[in-house]
């Protein structure tokens, strides 16, 4: 008796669970921009594909970092502006304050150290970087994540049919 083929995905589910955990850093980044800021020891690290469709920031950052980039929102961050589809700040970078605006689908990654809580995202593909820029240096999340220790990862991994 022959095997049937596995069934297409016609819901797309991948992209679907993508969008609603996309959603809680909404949500989160929502909570952040309220009064009262960031409740108890909570920060974000959030870091995005700088070559995805949609990121703006100053060329001279962004192109520093052709790949990925991390920003944190702990202590210092302005004009934080949650809308539907993306969301903008403003941080210093070497003394400066400079704007980005991150669309939900450049993020790779989002991690609350304080309570080791981390989603990993598949971002829109990003253009390959050009030979003569600069690699991307790991950003501050990879330090936090090796003092931290082993945070939960919700992965979508888990509910895939092997």
């Amino acid at each position: 008796m022959a095997q049937e083929p596995p069934a297409q995905d016609l819901m797309n589910y991948e992209a679907m669970a993508q969008d609603a955990l996309r959603g809680v850093v909404r949500t989160a980044l929502l909570r952040a921009g309220a009064p009262g800021g960031l409740p108890g020891a909570h920060h974000f690290y959030l870091t995005f594909k700088t070559g995805a469709a949609g990121v703006e920031g100053p060329e001279e950052l962004l192109s520093r970092y052709p790949d990925e980039m991390t920003i944190v929102l702990q202590h210092q961050f302005w004009d934080l502006e949650v809308g539907e589809q993306d969301f903008g700040v403003t941080l210093k970078f070497g003394g400066r304050p400079q704007s980005l605006v991150v669309p939900y689908a450049a993020l790779t990654r989002f991690y609350d150290p304080s309570v080791q809580f981390l989603l990993q995202f598949d971002a829109e593909a990003a253009p390959e970087p050009q030979p003569a820029q600069k690699p991307a240096t790991p950003g501050p999340a990879a330090v936090e994540d090796a003092e931290a220790g082993a945070p939960n990862v919700v992965s979508l991994d888990h509910f895939r049919k092997k």
